[in-house]
């Protein structure tokens, strides 16, 4: 059949391939498979008003469309198997009608064949099939690379600019930075810094959180303002002790969206000196607060702790809780990380926090569950027998979680064991070396003795039922039937 004009190809795909970005290797693959759509729905709109659709999901598996750039055009091509007897016409073609072009063909090749319908039969239904197709492949293309694009990217903060809002979700443009356009980004509600003003056009530093494949959407890239890596990254960049190695950032908390709106945003950020001669706290902060005033407006205001950690869990608790004065930190669970803070009924109040969000974040920074007590009012004798009766609750719960997992281990051994000596006594078949070949061989006989016996049948057929033979037998009786 001759080929499918379509005047401008060439010029389409390089039009298509600078819009979207795309390689023309990718638009193509895209055009390509649209086409095969097309003809799909093409073949299936021939039994419309007829009968039932016969084409199952699979059916077109051997079709394939070839591009002709040079004379502007395409093909639908079929492979199809050599066979002595055709049964479906789609993907099989009789050996007699090879031999008549290739002598030398045999039952079982391959051959493609030249199946393109003419232009005026591929209807309207299949050109808008075609369309539609085409633009959800260089849809599914453009996500595809963007998820490549942004999956490995080394520096995981990007500049965002907001394009709009939908819900309650700000979408944004945000650029990787490799030279490729800028791509949309969705910052959820809950990823939102309550302090931001989102407006048409203005510019944030995002955190990359993932790149998730969301289902009938393909790729989505998903960016945070509230996530922990954000402050890291703005500290990097302000402190170059931190850039140098000599001042590194141990541990971070933060609540950018407390549970009440009287609460605002605050961060606890725990640093570490390599060099006794570098304060690392006064490193982060700067002269007169310079480079942590910098941290504090990219934040929008947010509240940021910068204190010294330490190896000595007490003095880490203590300075976790700045700007409170601690006058004693005693661990009186250390295997459970449990400890009671003691500070002066001035101090409560401010080592407690707002809402208890002081002692919250400090909990969350150093590990430890910590519990403010007055000092003027602490019965530690009173406060030793609960944290005791505590102490032994843990350890009985542990001790019983201990028991389940080794009974639960004894019982798999023993099984195991079992399962073992029932095999030793009645083995299963597979377990003999000599079953599969043994298997094989029967399989062998049994399929050449088939094979011989079908001559034999078809003979004795012939012989009872002549009739019967010569309608099996003439084509023209086979086709009417």
């Amino acid at each position: 059949m001759a080929l499918v004009l379509l005047p401008g190809l060439s010029n389409l795909i390089d039009d298509i391939s600078e819009e979207k970005k795309l390689p023309p290797q990718v638009v193509e693959a895209a055009l390509r498979e649209a086409l095969l759509k097309g003809y799909e729905r093409y073949r299936r709109t021939l039994y419309l008003g007829i009968g039932e659709d016969p084409f199952d999901e699979e059916y077109f598996s051997n079709f394939d469309v070839a591009l002709d750039l040079e004379e502007e055009g395409y093909r639908v091509l079929a492979s199809k198997i050599i066979v002595e007897e055709v049964e479906s016409e789609d993907h099989q073609i009789a050996l007699a009608e090879v031999m008549q072009v290739a002598e030398d063909a045999q039952a079982g090749d391959t051959v493609v064949l030249d199946v393109t319908p003419e232009k005026e039969d591929f209807g309207r239904m299949a050109a808008a099939t075609t369309k539609q197709v085409l633009a959800q492949k260089l849809r599914d293309q453009q996500r595809r690379m963007i998820q490549e694009e942004f999956a490995d990217l080394e520096d995981p903060v990007l500049t965002a600019r907001v394009i709009r809002f939908e819900r309650q979700s700000v979408i944004m443009a945000v650029s990787s930075g490799l030279g490729r356009p800028e791509v949309e980004a969705e910052l959820p509600r809950r990823d939102q810094l309550p302090n931001d003003n989102y407006r048409a056009n203005a510019t944030f530093k995002v955190f990359l959180k993932e790149v998730s494949e969301v289902p009938r959407r393909g790729p989505q890239l998903f960016v945070s303002r509230a996530n922990a890596g954000l402050v890291v990254y703005l500290f990097e960049n302000e402190v170059p002790e931190i850039q140098e190695g000599s001042v590194r950032i141990v541990a971070v908390a933060r609540e950018a969206n407390p549970p009440s709106r009287s609460v605002g945003p605050r961060t606890k950020v725990a640093v570490d000196s390599i060099e006794r001669e570098v304060d690392p706290v006064g490193a982060c902060i700067g002269a007169r607060g310079s480079r942590i005033q910098q941290v504090v407006n990219e934040l929008r205001g947010e509240k940021i702790d910068v204190i010294r950690w330490s190896q000595d869990p007490g003095q880490y608790i203590a300075n976790s809780l700045s700007p409170a004065r601690v006058d004693v930190v005693r661990l009186v669970d250390p295997v459970g990380q449990h400890a009671h803070v003691l500070v002066p009924p001035d101090q409560l109040s401010l080592a407690i926090g707002r809402e208890g969000q002081n002692v919250r974040l400090a909990a969350r920074l150093t590990g430890w569950k910590i519990d403010i007590k007055n000092a003027s009012e602490y019965d530690q004798a009173a406060e030793d027998a609960v944290v005791s009766e505590l102490i032994a609750q843990r350890e009985q719960e542990e001790a019983l979680q201990r028991e389940a997992d080794e009974r639960l281990a004894a019982e798999q051994a023993a099984r195991a064991e079992e399962d073992a000596r029932l095999r030793e006594l009645y083995p299963l078949p597979e377990d003999d070396e000599e079953y599969g070949e043994a298997l094989e061989e029967t399989m062998t006989e049994a399929d050449a003795y088939e094979e011989s016996a079908e001559p034999a049948s078809e003979e004795a057929a012939t012989d009872q039922d002549g009739e019967t033979a010569e309608v099996v037998n003439d084509p023209n009786e086979e086709g009417a039937r």
